[in-house]
């Protein structure tokens, strides 16, 4: 039976920290594994990527296999071919899809139609590859993610949607502090609660974020305008800027607390330079930590 990754919460709790000890052993030893020798992966993106791209093309070529990028605007699907009729086509050629888009729904299509396994690597509704890298970077500071907080400020977006879901799977306190009317989707606040219940997490959405701040040993943000939502972000820059990551907030959390950002950052606007340059900043661990999830989640969907 062919599995997916199209979004955290079909994660276990074992099967969340399998990824993340198996992109531990990646990271100290990058050769470690050739598990996709012989096989080529199709990667699709109808959304702009650096990370996600680069990342995704790298890890597959370590693991020894063949990346196959495509634009979106290139394939047949871009002019009105189904999402079922490409689904069934890459079934027959390549191994896996790597797929950045819009609407979830869009995923959820690909895998149903396709005999292949299909990767989120960002939807509107979800990037659950970014939570990954996240929750190892977490990991890596300070060595257990059961019972930290994670206080994330901004727009409760794909990523907040998440960390969210991955935190409560971990057993993690995730605080989210938006402005009124941002606040994360109700099914996703209640699904993520319900798996916090499970597995000894919290889930606390507010719209204070120096409530959301105070004692957090990780303290992440976002932009205010995601890919598709220019057109409000003046807008938004005026209603989010008591939501700015500076060193006030930085100063409620916990003494040894980290600064997270998934990047990219308009310095200045969600986190102020001085914060995302600083020595609590972990942002460039965490790029990194794309790649090695990201690889321990190809080996794990093609074993």
């Amino acid at each position: 039976m062919k599995r997916d990754f199209l979004g955290i919460g079909g994660l276990s709790p074992s099967d969340l920290g399998a990824l993340l000890d198996r992109a531990t052993q990646m990271k100290a030893a990058r050769a470690s594994s050739d598990a996709l020798r012989g096989r080529s992966i199709a990667m699709i993106f109808e959304k702009p990527s650096t990370r996600t791209r680069i990342s995704f093309e790298v890890a597959i070529a370590e693991l020894g296999g063949t990346p196959v990028v495509l634009n979106a605007s290139e394939l047949q699907l871009g002019r009105g071919e189904t999402i079922e009729d490409t689904a069934r086509v890459l079934s027959r050629y390549v191994h896996a899809v790597v797929v950045r888009t819009f609407e979830q729904e869009r995923l959820d299509q690909l895998a149903a139609a396709g005999s292949i396994p299909v990767v989120n690597a960002l939807s509107d509704h979800e990037h659950p590859c970014q939570a990954l890298a996240d929750l190892l970077t977490v990991r890596e500071r300070f060595g257990t993610l059961q019972g930290r907080t994670l206080a994330y400020i901004g727009d409760g977006n794909n990523v907040a949607h998440s960390l969210m879901l991955a935190g409560a799977l971990a057993g993690m306190r995730i605080a989210v502090a938006t402005p009124e009317g941002y606040e994360p989707v109700d099914a996703v606040i209640e699904q993520a609660r319900g798996l916090a219940s499970e597995h000894g997490g919290e889930i606390v959405v507010t719209n204070d974020p120096a409530e959301a701040a105070a004692g957090a040993h990780a303290l992440y943000t976002d932009v205010w305008a995601s890919m598709g939502q220019e057109d409000e972000a003046d807008t938004r820059r005026a209603i989010f800027a008591p939501y700015q990551l500076n060193w006030v907030l930085v100063g409620r959390a916990a003494s040894d607390s980290i600064v997270m950002h998934c990047l990219p950052a308009h310095r200045g606007e969600e986190i102020t330079e001085d914060v995302i340059d600083g020595p609590q900043s972990v942002v460039w661990d965490q790029a990194e930590n794309r790649l090695h999830t990201q690889k321990a989640v190809l080996e794990w969907l093609l074993p």
